[in-house]
């Protein structure tokens, strides 16, 4: 039997396709071993007898290309057969493949989907090879020969035919205890600093009808959160327009186009219990005239997780317009006002980028302004990396040191954690719902408590009253203390009511 271990880097949308190649794996007969790093635990039993790894690389920062290549060169090194993919791997092949020989292959992320047809292929090769099931040492060329059949050689540039960004839809999540469903793919923005639209391409969607279909799939499972994943999730608009199978949408003109209010009010319409929480959103898709005036209804429902990430950006209009994001500081303002008033203190949280080439000390002093106004729960701050294709990679003025973007970096992060400190304060003795989650691999929580996520995206540990909840349920509980600082848990919970994944 074949051992695999995953290893992913990036958004949400990378989590579930991955989830879905390794559910199609253990279908297929393989193990699934939990992933740790090998330096990390040399001789562990676990990361180091893995026959194949699959690592799904990101290209956003320079940093995630890094740590890809330093993973890659570790699995190589314990001497495991390594599957390279994902958006790294559709720009830069050569530069991975030059990383290793026999046992390295690389498989542009545009056709990611193949890999859940390897496990059958594997299967199948232990009677094409006679040699494969004696010995795991020729699963390298099995693979090779794979490649070969799919029409993309080893050797060769050939690419192959266009894949199916949405065949990835597990029935079985092995890495996370909520539900993923992903709606879209690609982007049709180009924002000077982004690659991502040169790896994905331009923006797919997922027909609603389809949409439905798996979303109910997840709540008959007894999943009791599925995380909506895109891209870009604000592109969403239904290849179907808004006739479905059963006919126009009840309520909505015959021509319009589905977009992403009204994909979620079909799915609450059509669901019972299962809660919806949405990736990262952005600022310019709320404001009027966009076709959105509704959104903040939907975002009402108290089935849509009281849980929004922004992408932000920057706090300087000045900045916004260089990385050429269409909206301005005064529409982030506007926004977080309407969905603090839309919901009861929802998580704000909000991406932000430091060090863009020209950003001055001004300009970072109103993206502290900005922080500080809205007051985000939580803020991703990451160093601008120069991203080779971006329009931002040639520019020359105002390059911003290392050293600087470092120091901004330290700013930022403490009103982060002020932030999210004060969050967690402000919601001591209420009770929410939460989703109970599996303990971290290798980090175990404790014989009386149990990880989970409440719906406004505190990670709590709960007590456990006598049998513990299955991760992937709900259930309600009180928020009695916090975490100073929060860490891998921000506060300890009282379940209050008994475990039960039907709460609306």
């Amino acid at each position: 039997m074949i051992s695999v271990s995953f290893y992913t880097l990036g958004c949400k949308v990378n989590q579930i396709e991955t989830e879905a190649v390794s559910d199609a794996f253990r279908e297929g007969g393989c193990t699934v071993l939990p992933w740790i790093e090998p330096e990390e635990n040399p001789g562990n039993g676990l990361h180091g007898s893995s026959d194949l790894c699959i690592i799904n690389t990101c290209t956003v920062t320079s940093k995630a290309e890094q740590k890809a290549r330093r993973i890659i060169r570790l699995c190589l090194r314990r001497g495991s057969v390594v599957m390279v993919t994902g958006c790294y791997a559709q720009l830069e092949r050569k530069e991975l493949a030059a990383l290793g020989e026999e046992k390295l292959f690389v498989l542009p992320g545009k056709t990611k989907d193949k890999l859940l047809d390897l496990p059958r292929y594997l299967a199948e090769s232990r009677n094409t090879f006679p040699d494969f099931s004696a010995d795991k040492s020729y699963l390298s060329v099995v693979i090779a020969k794979w490649l070969e059949e799919c029409g993309f050689g080893v050797k060769t540039e050939k690419e192959l035919p266009a894949a199916d960004p949405f065949r990835f839809s597990p029935k079985h999540f092995l890495f996370h205890s909520r539900g993923f469903l992903k709606i879209q793919d690609g982007c049709d923005r180009s924002c000077a600093y982004c690659r991502v639209p040169l790896a994905r391409g331009k923006s797919v969607s997922l027909g609603s009808g389809e949409v439905l279909c798996r979303l109910k799939a997840l709540e008959e499972g007894g999943m009791a959160e599925a995380v909506i994943t895109a891209v870009n999730i604000c592109q969403y608009m239904d290849p179907e327009g808004n006739i479905g199978p059963a006919g126009p949408r009840p309520g909505m003109p015959e021509n319009r186009p589905l977009s992403l209010p009204g994909l979620l009010r079909f799915l609450l319409d059509n669901t019972e219990h299962i809660a919806l929480r949405l990736s990262s959103l952005e600022p310019e898709f709320f404001e009027p005239g966009a076709g959105t005036d509704d959104i903040f209804a939907v975002l009402a429902h108290p089935r849509i997780r009281n849980h929004f990430h922004l992408s932000v950006q920057s706090g300087s209009d000045t900045v916004l317009a260089a990385m050429g994001r269409p909206y301005r500081a005064r529409e982030i303002l506007r926004l977080t006002e309407k969905l603090r008033a839309a919901r009861d203190d929802p998580f704000l949280a909000c991406d932000i980028i430091v060090g863009f080439p020209g950003e001055t000390e001004e300009d970072f002093e109103k993206t502290v302004q900005l922080c500080r106004t809205v007051d985000f729960a939580w803020i991703h701050a990451f160093p601008y990396s120069k991203r080779p294709g971006t329009a931002s990679a040639a520019m020359k003025k105002g390059l911003v040191s290392q050293r600087a973007a470092g120091e901004r970096m330290g700013i930022l992060m403490e009103i982060a954690r002020e932030g999210r400190s004060g969050y967690i304060r402000r919601w001591l003795g209420k009770t929410v719902e939460a989703v109970a989650e599996s303990p971290p691999a290798g980090k175990p929580v404790g014989s009386g408590f149990f990880p989970a996520l409440t719906d406004n995206y505190i990670k709590v540990l709960a007590v456990s009253k006598g049998e513990k909840p299955m991760p992937g349920t709900a259930f309600r509980c009180k928020i009695e203390k916090a975490r100073e600082p929060p860490g891998e848990f921000d506060a300890w919970a009282e379940p209050v009511i008994q475990a039960d994944a039907n709460l609306f």
